[in-house]
């Protein structure tokens, strides 16, 4: 597999985002830095993909890959088959595609996505 490849060396705050998407009970901010698009995304507690991003996107399940690191709360995922995982804050992560996923805490989840970033919440085709 190639290395990821950058075009130029630069820093930005997610405090600051190039773009900001709001959905019901989420925050995604979004910043593009050395040509790639990263975000961190706040899913307050009663967010559920299938009720506040399936609206958005007009799929029955998420259809993206994620890769991210979960920077506090907790969030729950289920595949298309039924199983479940549980994202701890301090948990690295990847979700394969043909998800729900949910917050069920009492505090926010936030987490940092570095995979399909700039598509989230974004009407699929």
């Amino acid at each position: 597999m190639p290395a990821i490849q950058v075009d130029r060396s630069e820093s930005k705050s997610a405090d600051t985002p190039d773009e900001t998407r709001t959905p019901p009970n989420t925050v995604v901010q979004q910043v593009s830095v050395g040509g790639h698009t990263l975000s961190r995304m706040t899913f307050k507690p009663g967010w559920r993909w299938s009720e506040n991003i399936k609206p958005i996107v007009g799929t029955d399940k998420c259809q993206l890959s994620h890769v991210g690191y979960a920077l506090q709360g907790a969030l729950t995922v289920q595949t298309a088959e039924g199983q479940e995982m549980t994202v701890n804050a301090g948990d690295f992560y990847s979700i394969a595609p043909g998800h729900d996923a949910w917050n069920g805490s009492s505090e926010d989840f936030v987490g940092l996505e570095i995979v399909s970033a700039a598509e989230y919440a974004v009407k699929q085709n």
